[in-house]
């Protein structure tokens, strides 16, 4: 694949800028990723949006400045991503007496993870990294990149909403 980034007076290929800052952009993210197959995606995707800007940068010549901050950018939501993760725990199974406790159990499981599904999506973000992933509202806050104080009205509302939905339900049964 070959795309002209222009800068002042020549054309360079994103094929020579891959094969002149590929190696470079890796090891950079090798020490922010720990991790070559992660660094190598992350890249890989900086080298992908630049493909997909084509004419979208504004000073052609900078694009390798453009690859270097999209790979540190790349690079911090990958270990974001690693984070929730490793935060997440899974729910405790309930253990209940005989197979009519569990079909009840099931069913407002199921009833609740419907009722999240529609909230808003930030609401459905913030309560499930609140819950289900056990991070603190700081963490949230960080993860979301929102101010704690939002994290804080966001998982008010949505708990009410989440309540009106789960009553509104059981009132229509």
């Amino acid at each position: 694949m070959s795309i002209d980034v222009e800068r002042p007076g020549q054309a360079v290929e994103l094929a020579e800028l891959y094969a002149a800052h590929r190696l470079a952009l890796v090891r950079l993210a090798v020490l922010l990723v720990d991790d070559l197959a992660s660094a190598e995606d992350v890249v890989q995707d900086a080298f992908t949006a630049l493909a997909r800007r084509r004419n979208g940068l504004r000073d052609p010549s900078a694009a390798v400045g453009y690859l270097r901050v999209s790979v540190v950018n790349g690079a911090r939501s990958m270990l974001r991503r690693r984070r929730t993760v490793r935060g997440y725990t899974p729910p405790r199974a309930v253990e209940t007496a005989g197979p009519e406790d569990r079909v009840v159990v099931a069913e407002e499981h199921r009833e609740v993870l419907e009722a999240v599904r529609s909230l808003a999506p930030r609401q459905r973000e913030v309560l499930t990294l609140r819950y289900w992933g056990g991070l603190s509202e700081a963490e949230i806050a960080e993860t979301l990149e929102i101010s704690p104080g939002t994290v804080k009205s966001t998982a008010s509302r949505a708990l009410d909403a989440l309540e009106r939905i789960i009553e509104e339900k059981g009132g229509r049964s």
